[in-house]
């Protein structure tokens, strides 16, 4: 696999403490939302308090699952009796039947939980399907594929956590993780400079890796991502000598991204080319073809639908 030669990537997303933490909050809010101030009825009213029973978590379709690591908390957030018997790992690829794994223990919990836990792994999986799709889709190009802030609000790090095992990147998890210098960025200084001239898109990076080198801790100096967008064949060649570590090319045709391209061979081979907007299956091939390094797209994780899962008695 083609391998970035910068030294600076943005954080990836693995599952650790942190969200470990984010799951638990969302899980209160779930098991609050189902149960309420009562619980159950109907599992209360129909299952005698002492049954036991095994249960299995079952792909109704092909896809790739994701979600796995959360499945003991959630089970035990209905009830700590409930036991998790996995037989699979994110990232792994599911037929139609395949057994997931494996819930043992109270009949109770497991029909509590069951809604929860399949939305999770419905969720995330559904994620991780779509980003694989993508990432086959460009083949042996050196394009990689990379996500959004376009996620679930509460949900990013989890659904970003999912694109990784889908085997695509992580672009910045928030504001606070890298410098992107969008258009938005340069309108609004454009719109305060009332007789000055506007700010150039390589004066805006000189002025942020400036503001960043006053500010930052070294510590994050150091792996400090500044990027900027341009939506011009011109602005790209304005920019490129401040050396911006990536130019994030928008909405641009192949055609416009193979020039993209060339110019950047040509004046600066150090900074990395990212193509983004309205990126779908359909037109990915011609944009990874095009040369540039990186891919991002936001469908990924707004537009991902559900796979589909299920719960079986054994």
């Amino acid at each position: 696999m083609w391998e970035s030669p910068l030294t600076k990537e943005f954080q990836q997303i693995v599952w650790d403490e942190r969200l470990v933490a984010e799951w638990d909050c969302l899980l209160q809010l779930a098991v609050a939302e189902d149960l309420g101030e009562y619980g159950d009825w109907t599992t209360l009213a129909l299952v005698p308090e002492a049954a036991e029973g095994s249960a299995g978590v079952v792909a109704r379709k092909q896809g790739v699952v994701a979600g796995l690591p959360a499945v003991p908390e959630t089970l035990a957030a209905f009830d700590p009796r409930l036991q998790w018997l996995p037989n699979m790992e994110d990232g792994q690829m599911l037929r139609p039947d395949s057994l997931v794994g494996v819930i043992r223990g109270p009949v109770r919990g497991i029909l509590m939980a069951e809604r929860t836990l399949l939305n999770l792994l419905g969720r995330l999986s559904g994620i991780a399907t779509l980003t694989q799709k993508y990432v086959e889709a460009v083949g042996d190009a050196k394009a990689r594929i990379y996500d959004t802030r376009k996620t679930t609000p509460g949900w990013r790090r989890l659904e970003k956590y999912a694109v990784r095992c889908g085997g695509g990147q992580n672009h910045r998890t928030g504001l606070c993780d890298a410098v992107l210098i969008k258009d938005n960025h340069l309108a609004a200084r454009a719109a305060r400079a009332i007789g000055q001239s506007p700010e150039s898109p390589a004066e805006a990076v000189h002025r942020a890796r400036q503001y960043v080198r006053q500010h930052a801790p070294e510590a994050i100096q150091a792996g400090m991502i500044v990027e900027i967008e341009v939506d011009t064949l011109k602005q790209l060649e304005q920019v490129l000598p401040a050396g911006p570590d990536i130019v994030l090319l928008d909405n641009m045709t192949p055609t416009q991204l193979r020039d993209a391209v060339d110019r950047r061979d040509a004046i600066n081979p150090a900074v990395e080319l990212e193509a983004s907007g309205g990126v779908t299956l359909k037109s990915i091939v011609a944009i990874a073809d095009a040369g540039v390094e990186r891919i991002s797209v936001g469908a990924l994780t707004h537009s991902a639908v559900g796979l589909d899962l299920g719960l079986d008695w054994l």
